[in-house]
């Protein structure tokens, strides 16, 4: 292997102009870490936030952007014994994606599913992991409650739809196009709803209230998702699209026993996430693997493209994921 690889940088704190190709030094992975070949790289709005200079990587991490890749083990560290050498795996990574190479903690991969190619298995892990943990984990969805998720499109809106339809809920999703609601339809939604013309406020009330809703839009939103709650219903809160600030009535909080809770990903334990990824293989590694649940795919761009993949993602133009193609 070659000591040094091709890479996009963050040149300065900016819009996507900013991800410029480089060369860089190939990582080593430390003690508990795999060293991955990337075939292909996920594109998140977390690497958007830490462009911009709102997002900053945690101690140790790499400076590049991009959280989730797929590729071959390149190199195994000291302490490793659930992958050699060859393996083909899927992993999130506490940044360094947008590379020919990347380092993670050995318990933060999975293997790629059967018959999965290393395109869509790129797509898995920030988003499975980020939904699954807060849908199932932290908000408990069940069999037989309504489940309605904001941006029903996007990578975690068509993943959520999924996760929570083939745990037998009754989905519902938000979104802003007519051809967005039929993309959500067509995944298991049983109502997809245009935000810019319709009040999902009054529309889950009517059909009993949510009893849990996954949200990444924040502002304007927050005071309606209590509207459109059941009574003990859940919300949970992922991003701020809008903004982290809203003008909210407590009382409905208490007089309806509603329970507002929320995380982000990346700075969470290393024994966190390798919870969260055993959790992933045993439930939902099978549904990808027979085809029940999959990733939806957007566009692909090449690594040095980085820029106009942002470009992509920020228009909210697109339907699913959006990926970098390293190897080739």
């Amino acid at each position: 292997m070659s000591k040094s690889m091709r890479a996009v940088e963050i040149s300065e704190p900016g819009g996507p102009e900013v991800l410029k190709p480089a060369e860089r030094m190939r990582p080593v992975p430390g003690h508990g870490q795999i060293l991955i070949e990337l075939a292909y790289a996920g594109v998140n709005r977390p690497d958007a936030l830490q462009r911009a200079g709102n997002y900053a990587p945690p101690p140790g991490a790499s400076d590049l952007p991009g959280l989730e890749g797929a590729g071959t083990v390149a190199e195994i560290g000291p302490g490793v014994t659930r992958w050699a050498v060859g393996d083909q795996v899927c992993a999130l990574l506490p940044g360094g994606g947008y590379a020919e190479y990347a380092v993670c903690h050995a318990d933060h991969a999975l293997p790629v599913p059967a018959g999965m190619d290393m395109k869509r298995a790129a797509c898995l892990p920030e988003t499975f992991f980020t939904v699954y943990s807060n849908v199932v984990m932290r908000g408990g969805l069940s069999a037989g409650e309504r489940f309605l998720v904001h941006g029903g499109s996007s990578g975690i809106g068509t993943t959520a739809i999924q996760i929570a339809r083939a745990l037998g809920a009754r989905v519902f999703a938000t979104a802003g196009s007519d051809e967005k609601c039929a993309a959500c339809i067509d995944l298991g939604a049983e109502r997809a709803i245009n935000y810019k013309t319709e009040d999902f406020a009054e529309i889950m009330k009517a059909e009993g209230g949510a009893n849990l809703i996954l949200d990444m839009v924040g502002g304007s939103y927050i005071a309606r998702n209590i509207k459109a709650l059941a009574d003990d219903g859940r919300l949970v809160q992922i991003a701020f699209l809008e903004s982290p600030k809203a003008d909210l009535n407590f009382a409905q909080i208490m007089v309806r026993r509603l329970t507002v809770t929320g995380s982000t990903l990346r700075p969470q334990s290393d024994l966190t996430k390798a919870r969260i990824a055993e959790a992933l293989r045993r439930e939902i590694w099978p549904m990808l693997a027979s085809g029940r649940i999959h990733p939806v795919m957007d566009e692909e761009f090449a690594l040095e493209d980085a820029a106009r993949a942002h470009a992509r993602m920020e228009s909210s133009t697109h339907i699913g994921k959006i990926v970098l193609r390293i190897a080739g």
